[in-house]
């Protein structure tokens, strides 16, 4: 019975778009193949329990071979199978799904039915030149049957011969895909795909080391998990088996934290086991490690905007049939079920941390350097797991204790509340690094926050804006009376004129740092605090610190790093210097400073004559006189700064400090640091 004809296509140019468009990638027609090869082999499974199929089952497992010299691949299933009117139906008619008719007839109990027999068969002709189908339905006396289709529009159907039921797809594949014809290739692929299909899938024999060389056996090579870890009663599972399921799916990582088993049926259904990695730092490393299945079908591991970002650092499995097999991540990202799940998830994810902070805080604080990140990331991107997260969400100080931010902020309040009202929060980046200014704000009595987490910077501004009268401060950002206020700032015991000269002093000592400026200036600290310190701004430091996460701040990041020099006038060393400075530059630059003043006081009376005229009304003899006298003040206002430099060079505590203050901060290397360890040696002599 042969027969003819085309396929019920509404354009002619249905074969390009499935190669070009229909799927992301081209390896993916195996998925759909071997799946459809599954629903058959359930759909089998299925009548048989209604009692509709009363043959025997016998071995129902999907089988994959490849054939390099035919240049075939073949995947065959003992499963439904299909007469010629199936076919003309379910194959030749697009619009048409085999699997619906099917589901809408059994929806009772063909839960497993995975597949859309129809377009998904059509991804072979991604990969292959001609298609055949050689089947034979499970009816008896069906007869058995061969379409067959070059990828046109036109197909043949023919009787054939072949003694079993089922189906079995040759695909002659084209010469531009000869990876397919790979064993290496299929493996891979089925591994990814098929790893946990409910059906075994058999792929060539099973291999062993003998005589020195590896050689097949007789034994099947079943792929695939058909009852993974997921699909099983939770109740029946050790923890042991949860890691042994991590292992397969990730051999090399750590053990995880902790993980969470979903099983619900509604509103929608949705199984899976979801792992909290050990992730201290860079999120790009952990992203993207959920696979999401169908009924046990690979869908991908593409999951971002499928879930919320911050899930995305979870690992492990999530399997819905409400999640269709369908290749466009659009459709999925619109889904109301994805997105219902979705919401789920992140339910379930706060409630399982919850649980375990309210019954054994212990381990989780033994566990929150691991779980930190995913928390902040979490807190920082979505509002309603950043509600749930506050009341779990831990600071750690530089000593290892933990807090809630509650407990904290009520620990705190007393001594670190400032003259406005306001409470500080002290934090470090690193210990080692800011010991002496931890110590200086241990030595006030305050608690310093360890902060040395990837996203703690970006933490800092969200709390500023929850909590309420609060500021978080890092410990080098400023001189600690300044950072916290408790009364109006002491002044230095320092004319202007000591402070301006001791500050031109180091100044012109102060190294040339590429994309690096300093700003010198003299505090009251205190005579037992250390003589030079050099701060930060915390506004500066903390856009370039943003920069490095977000969009459209790139060019904070291309800006100089501003760092104060702190003079301690109340220390004896900084005194000294401006003793012995007095001393020695006095009659140098008292000449210059009358001059600064007479400049100045002309400069300003010249001003005054020119206040109530527009820059366009000023003459040229207006302009000269005013560039002159400017010139003639920068001319003093360098001969003065030459006169500093000179005693700088001179006095040998002055660059010493400088170099102290430099190292502190990691900011003395190479050649500088070489003088410095030889002027220390000098100085010792």
């Amino acid at each position: 019975m042969m027969q003819k004809g085309n396929i019920g296509i509404t354009t002619e140019n249905i074969f390009p778009v499935i190669k070009k468009f229909l799927y992301s990638d081209h390896e993916i027609f195996l998925r759909e193949i071997v799946s459809n090869a599954v629903d058959a082999t359930q759909k089998l499974k299925t009548l048989s329990m209604k009692g509709d199929f009363k043959g025997e089952l016998g071995n129902l497992a999907v089988r994959v071979s490849i054939d390099p010299e035919a240049k075939t691949l073949t995947i065959s299933d003992r499963g439904i199978g299909m007469t010629a009117e199936e076919i003309d139906k379910y194959i030749n008619q697009i619009a048409f799904s085999g699997a619906n008719d099917f589901l809408e007839k059994y929806k009772d109990d063909a839960s497993a039915i995975i597949g859309h027999f129809g377009l998904g068969f059509y991804s072979s002709f991604m990969v292959a030149d001609r298609v055949d189908i050689v089947t034979r339905s499970y009816r008896e006396d069906a007869q058995p049957v061969k379409w067959t289709c070059d990828g046109s529009p036109a197909f043949e159907i023919d009787v054939c011969e072949k003694e079993d039921r089922g189906t079995d797809i040759v695909l002659h594949i084209s010469d531009d895909c000869k990876e397919f014809l790979e064993k290496n290739k299929i493996k891979e692929l089925l591994d990814k795909y098929c790893r946990f299909l409910p059906v075994e899938i058999v792929f060539g024999k099973k291999t062993k080391w003998a005589d020195g060389k590896e050689q097949e056996t007789d034994e099947d090579n079943v792929v695939n998990d058909t009852i993974p870890l997921w699909t099983k009663t939770p109740s029946t599972l050790k923890d042991e088996d949860y890691k042994n399921f991590y292992r397969q799916l990730y051999p090399m990582s750590d053990e995880p934290l902790f993980w969470i088993h979903l099983n619900v049926d509604y509103p929608f259904n949705l199984t899976g086991v979801l792992y909290f990695p050990r992730i201290k730092n860079n999120i790009e490393i952990h992203r993207n490690k959920i696979q999401l299945y169908c009924n046990q079908v690979f869908v991908t591991d593409q999951v971002e905007n499928i879930v919320p970002d911050f899930l995305t650092l979870l690992h492990g499995v999530i399997d819905s049939p409400d999640i269709p097999l369908n290749v466009s991540r659009s459709y999925l990202q619109s889904d109301a079920n994805v997105k219902k799940i979705s919401s789920y998830i992140t339910k379930k994810v706060s409630d399982r941390l919850q649980s375990i902070f309210k019954n054994d805080r212990q381990d989780f604080e033994a566990k929150w350097d691991d779980l930190k990140l995913f928390i902040h990331y979490g807190m920082l991107s979505e509002q309603d797991f950043y509600d749930k997260a506050k009341a779990y969400a831990l600071f750690k100080d530089i000593e290892g204790k933990c807090f809630t931010y509650d407990e904290y902020r009520e620990l705190i309040k007393d001594a670190q509340t400032d003259k406005d009202g306001n409470l500080i929060f002290l934090y470090a980046t690193d210990k080692d690094e800011q010991y002496t200014y931890i110590q200086a704000a241990r030595d006030k009595g305050y608690s310093v926050l360890l902060f040395d987490g990837q996203l703690d910077t970006p933490l800092v501004g969200l709390l500023e804006q929850k909590f309420e009268k609060a500021r978080f401060s890092r410990v080098d950002g400023d001189v600690i009376d300044r950072l916290i206020r408790k009364e109006d700032e002491k002044q230095a015991e320092l004319s202007a004129e000591d402070s301006r000269s001791l500050s031109g002093v180091f100044t012109a000592r102060m190294p040339k740092m590429d994309k690096t400026e300093f700003h010198v200036e003299t505090a009251a600290m205190g005579e037992n605090a250390a003589p030079v310190i050099i701060t930060q701004s915390e506004y500066m430091r903390r856009m370039k610190d943003m920069s490095r996460y977000q969009q459209g701040m790139g060019f904070y990041g291309e800006m100089p790093d501003m760092y104060n020099l702190v003079l301690n006038a109340d220390h004896r060393l900084v005194k000294e210097v401006l003793a012995d400075m007095q001393t020695a530059l006095g009659e140098k630059l008292q000449p210059i400073e009358n001059e600064l003043k007479g400049l100045q006081a002309r400069k300003a009376a010249v001003e005054e004559s020119q206040k109530d005229k527009k820059y366009d009304e000023l003459t040229e003899d207006d302009k000269a006189q005013l560039r002159q006298v400017e010139d003639d003040i920068e001319a003093q206002e360098k001969a003065r700064r030459d006169v500093w430099a000179g005693y700088g060079e001179q006095n040998p505590v002055v660059p010493q400090l400088i170099d102290l203050a430099l190292l502190q901060n990691g900011l003395l290397r190479g050649e500088a640091l070489s003088r410095f360890i030889a002027r220390s040696v000098d100085l010792i002599k």
